[in-house]
């Protein structure tokens, strides 16, 4: 009893916290895309790509600056090294003998006989010191790090590129979980009237006044109508999963949406088909840059010729000691120098001019993909504002057939009440009204669809 109390509390206090954890948000169509800027992983890593490339910049920077370093080391020989040096000893005690006529001319008098291992330094050896070098002149650097701040810029373009793509994903998933709520209210309403009409029908069958078909009819249709209900309110719950994926929302926690269809402006300002603009898109500025990031990268391959020029200097102090008595008062000595280097590109093998014609022919084709995309971006204005043009004129279509479906099965219900009507007719209105209604709401998502689409087109996605 004890455990099972003890598993009673432990599932209790898990589900509290659950509970306690799940959050509630309620956004309207901007929040929500503003929340998925925040949250959305490929956002997030677009920011970051961003700051990356930021940092990039500045360590390129660095290399111009003062490079400087110290070093410290403390050495203790085993074995002392060993150099070999010539043995004059024999040689010197020779020329003696030759010069007192002791011994006779050797046409090799002179040259040592032999060679002695003599052992130079002591058991310990210590160093300290300080380096620095400053680049003065390298053509390479001024323009990579021109090129690296433009690099930044390029990146944080295409960040703005994935926002304004997760701004499209999240409005059609909105818009479709508005829809689907709409329909899902609709359905609710339907389920309720066919409802009453199956339950009048049974009742005037069980009386006598309608045949058994005219039931079955009923039945049949009631029965459809509570299937659609409920396969669209798991598609409603899909769709709300969905978006609160593409939020970077979790999956756990609520989210209700405070735009409503009657809310949205459904006029959309429809630019002259000859009067398109598509340099205010964010593609067209991100394939300039890249052309810009390609002549740079050109030019940093021309200065490549141009010489450098390094200066340098060192300074450090030794010491050498047959103790380990390195920090005692003991003489150090002292090495410094200073100087400048500079190099010269005399002759590659023509590496460099072939680098620089590879690089030319790489901005030419910038150039082709500028003239490619601005006519590819042309054609998707005029794709989606003839899409949205046919939308809304197939809306307006709908939603007449939708009210006109609905007065029918209306007029033909109420006839089929006073007796004047068959319930063959009044099943064919409401068969008639559920596919005007089916109608209505497909043309109503593919408007909004068309509208993001438009939006996206004309550059103006982020501004609505």
């Amino acid at each position: 009893k004890k455990i099972m109390v003890a598993l009673l509390l432990l599932a209790t206090t898990t589900l509290n916290a659950q509970q306690q954890e799940k959050k509630q948000y309620a956004f309207s169509l901007q929040q929500a895309i503003e929340f998925a800027w925040q949250n959305q992983a490929d956002v997030k890593n677009a920011t970051l790509d961003y700051e990356i490339a930021q940092k990039r910049a500045k360590e390129l920077f660095g290399i111009g600056m003062p490079q400087v370093s110290g070093s410290a080391d403390i050495t203790k020989f085993i074995d002392i090294p060993t150099t070999f040096l010539p043995n004059f000893t024999n040689t010197a005690i020779y020329q003696v003998l030759k010069t007192e006529n002791l011994v006779a001319t050797d046409p090799n008098e002179g040259k040592p006989t032999e060679y002695v291992g003599v052992k130079f330094g002591q058991n310990y050896t210590s160093s300290v010191g300080l380096s620095a070098s400053q680049l003065l002149f390298d053509g390479s650097y001024l323009v990579g790090v021109k090129a690296a701040k433009m690099y930044a810029e390029f990146v944080h373009k295409q960040a703005n590129q994935t926002k304004i793509e997760t701004a499209v994903t999240i409005s059609k998933a909105y818009y479709n979980v508005l829809i689907a709520n709409e329909r899902m209210g609709l359905l609710s309403a339907n389920v309720a009237r066919l409802k009453k009409l199956n339950d009048d029908t049974k009742a005037m069958y069980e009386n006598g006044f309608v045949e058994k078909i005219d039931y079955d009819r009923t039945t049949l249709a009631y029965n459809n109508i509570v299937t659609e209900k409920d396969k669209t309110e798991r598609l409603l719950t899909l769709g709300v999963a969905l978006l609160k994926y593409q939020m970077g929302m979790s999956i756990q926690d609520d989210l209700s949406l405070t735009d409503k269809l009657s809310d949205t402006n459904m006029s959309t300002e429809i630019t002259n088909a000859d009067n398109i603009d598509v340099n205010g898109r964010n593609e067209m500025d991100i394939l300039k840059m890249r052309k810009v990031l390609l002549e740079k990268d050109m030019k940093l391959k021309q200065v490549a010729y141009l010489p450098s020029l390094v200066a340098f200097g060192s300074y450090s102090v030794n010491a050498s000691r047959d103790e380990f008595d390195i920090f005692e008062k003991q003489p150090w000595y002292r090495t410094s120098f200073v100087g400048v280097k500079l190099t010269v590109p005399i002759f590659d093998g023509f590496q460099k001019a072939n680098r620089v014609k590879q690089a030319r022919r790489e901005v030419q084709k910038a150039e082709n993909s500028i003239q490619s995309l601005t006519q590819g971006l042309q054609l998707e204005v005029l794709q989606s504002r003839t899409t949205l043009i046919n939308s809304l004129a197939s809306l307006e279509t709908q939603k007449q057939n939708r009210a006109l479906a609905t007065d029918i099965a209306r007029i033909t219900k109420l006839k089929y009440e006073q007796g004047v009507g068959s319930n063959l007719e009044v099943m064919d209105a409401e068969t008639s009204l559920k596919e005007a209604e089916t109608n209505y709401y497909s043309a109503l998502f593919d408007t909004y669809i068309a509208k993001v689409d438009y939006a996206k087109a004309t550059g103006t996605i982020t501004k609505n």
